[in-house]
Formats: C-alpha cells, sequence, structure tokens
C-alpha cells in the first residue's frame, strides 16, 4: 500500500513538474511582444510538424512577413477551411492572446477528443495570430503608443499622420458609414478598398480560396459582442436568421463557461454602423458564417484588460467560437444541424417571428 502511495505521488510530481515546465516554455496567459509571438509560432511547428505549418502570405507596410499557421490533418485531399484573424487593430491586446490559446488547445484536444479529430480531418483552421504586425509592434515602444489602432503607413502627400485603420479598408460598401476621410483619425478607410497590404494580403489569399470557407472569424476587443454581417444599416445578410442562431448559441456557450454576458447582434443594432469590414467583406466573398467577436471588458480597463483575466476571457471565447466552427463542419459533413436549423426557421416563421430577410 505504501509503495503505491508514493508511486501516485511520484506520478503527481511528475505531471505537476510537466505543467511547470510548459508554462515556463510558454505562458499563455500573459501578452507577448511579436518577436515571442513569432518564435512561438515556429515553436508550434517544431512540436507538432504533421500537423502545423507555417504560410507567409502578404508583407506589411513595413516590410515584415504577415503568417498564419495551417492546422490540420494531411489527409491527402483537398480539405474546407476555417478562417481566424487577431490583431487587427493594434492595442486590442487581448486578441493576439486568444489565438494563441485557441491554437494550442485544438492542438491538445484532437489526439483525445474524437470530435476534434473529426474537424481535423475534415477541415484546416488558417489562423493569423497578430495581422497588424506594425501596429502591434508599435503599441509595445512606450506608454504613448499603447492605443494605437490603425497600421503604420504614412497618410496622403498633403497628411502628416499615419495610419489606416485596417478595418475599414475592405471592399464592403466602403468608405460609405462609419469612418472619417480625416486620415489622422482612427477610422480613416485608406485612399481605396484594399489600399493597405495587411488588408490586401487577407483579400488575396481568401478571395483566392474562398469557396473552402466554411467560416471566418475575426477577433477583436472590447465590449463582450458577437457582430454578425452586415455593418452598413441598409444591408441584411441573405442568411441572417441563421447567423443570429449560430451567435446566440455561441453566447449561451461562453456564458456557461464564467458566466459572462455578450451580446449578439449587426454591428448597427448593438454597437455602430460602420463599413469596410474584414466580416462584411467575407460574407460578401460568399463565405456563409462570419462573425466578429469583441471579447472581454464592457469598458472598465478597456484595451487595457489585465493579465489576470486572459485566461477566463480566452476559455469562455473557446468556447464561442468552438460553437460556430462545429456548427459550420456540422453543416457541411452532416445533414442533422442544416436539418434542425430549418425546422427552427418553420417554426419561427409559423408565429411571425422572422423578418422579411429569411431566405
Amino acid at each position: 500500500m505504501l509503495d503505491c502511495v508514493g508511486m501516485s505521488f511520484v506520478l503527481l510530481l511528475s505531471a505537476v513538474g510537466a505543467a511547470t515546465v510548459e508554462r515556463a516554455q510558454y505562458d499563455y496567459y500573459k501578452y507577448h511582444p511579436m518577436s515571442e509571438i513569432t518564435s512561438w509560432m515556429e515553436q508550434m511547428v517544431k512540436d507538432h510538424p504533421d500537423v502545423v505549418t507555417v504560410v507567409k502570405y502578404g508583407k506589411t507596410y513595413e516590410s515584415r512577413d504577415i503568417s498564419l499557421l495551417k492546422i490540420g490533418l494531411n489527409t491527402g485531399k483537398e480539405k474546407k477551411a476555417i478562417w481566424m484573424d487577431c490583431g487587427i487593430h493594434a492595442r486590442e491586446w487581448i486578441a493576439p492572446a486568444f489565438c494563441q490559446y485557441f491554437v494550442r488547445e485544438i492542438l491538445q484536444t484532437y489526439k483525445t477528443d474524437a470530435k476534434m479529430e473529426e474537424m481535423m480531418k475534415n477541415v484546416d483552421f488558417y489562423v493569423t495570430p497578430v495581422l497588424n504586425i506594425d501596429g502591434y509592434i508599435y503599441t509595445w515602444e512606450n506608454k504613448t503608443t499603447r492605443l494605437w489602432r490603425k497600421n503604420r503607413s504614412p497618410g496622403p502627400e498633403d497628411c502628416s499622420c499615419y495610419g489606416t485603420d485596417l478595418n475599414r479598408n475592405f471592399d464592403a460598401n466602403w468608405g460609405t458609414v462609419g469612418v472619417s476621410f480625416d486620415c489622422c483619425s482612427n477610422t480613416y478607410p485608406g485612399t481605396k478598398p484594399a489600399s493597405e497590404p495587411e488588408a490586401k494580403a487577407v483579400t488575396d489569399f481568401v478571395g483566392s480560396r474562398k469557396d473552402i470557407f466554411l467560416c471566418f472569424l475575426t477577433i477583436h476587443s472590447y465590449g463582450q459582442l458577437i457582430l454578425v454581417p452586415y455593418g452598413h444599416p441598409n444591408y441584411t445578410a441573405p442568411n441572417y436568421n441563421e447567423l443570429m442562431m449560430v451567435g446566440k448559441g455561441a453566447a449561451e456557450a461562453i456564458w456557461k463557461v464564467h458566466g459572462m454576458n455578450y451580446t449578439v447582434g449587426a454591428s448597427p443594432d448593438v454597437l455602430y454602423a460602420n463599413s469596410g469590414s474584414s466580416r462584411d467583406w467575407a460574407r460578401m466573398q460568399g463565405i456563409p458564417l462570419t462573425f466578429t467577436f469583441e471579447l472581454r471588458d464592457n469598458g472598465t480597463y478597456s484595451f487595457e484588460l489585465p493579465e489576470d483575466q486572459i485566461q477566463p476571457t480566452c476559455e469562455e471565447a473557446y468556447s464561442g467560437a468552438l460553437h460556430i466552427i462545429t456548427y459550420a463542419h456540422d453543416k457541411t459533413f452532416s445533414g442533422a444541424v442544416a436539418n434542425a436549423a430549418v425546422t427552427l426557421w418553420s417554426i419561427l416563421l409559423a408565429v411571425g417571428v422572422t423578418g422579411a430577410t429569411l431566405m
């Protein structure tokens, strides 16, 4: 009996030691500068060479590589895909932290969880931890730059200010609402759609593969929102009811983790009208399920969310994102979810709940 107790204690110490080593190697519950995130990406490939590759798909204005992690099991066949990007706005540090956490979770889960293994066989995950790399690096310079939002390209010739709001620079009702053509503004949309290399990189990469993407998730902060297309109040997504249904399911999944409430809706309804967002662009490309996540908090700390909230924020957001991803996967590879959605819409129609946009 003593031998058994002793062996159990040794095993416990080993497990604790392994966990400690993992945290010492890379702490997912602190904010990391870009150099550390880049090294982490390279380490993911070394640790999981059978399922992870780094794909460089563009250059920033300051000539840094824009890279993503492609994650999935090699089946030898053309696969469907899930898109996720973080850090399109430089100051939203919790977003890149979430992308890193998301990658860790799916890589830890797929070998023991049958559902995740199934999804890794059927789809590839394309995850960009930091899209606005120049801006993100700039926010790390000092306290005066911490709240920088835009990229770092210079303004027009007659402007002394820097930066374009990358989430107003996509070709989706570009320049119509929720922007300012004052080049010093935080919502300056650029000189034309995809004028910025970071937005063009996403446009070219996703646009050339738009038929394979089942969903498009872009991660922001703050506000605790799940936003559906479109940002322009005069337009409604053809599958608006489905988007709302899936979004509310994600919000419920988030609430179950730590009791945090996330509001679901189109941006004009729950936040503000805008145009030129990557989410709207992706929906206009025919990607059916496109969402913006606005992570914690509701304004207490705003963009400077304390590190002690990274873990709970990532845990709940992972649950919400996984709900959407699972729905997208099952709708494509199993008819059960699609049939359930059709049944739900039929019931809503029967009681007159849905609007004229149902298709």
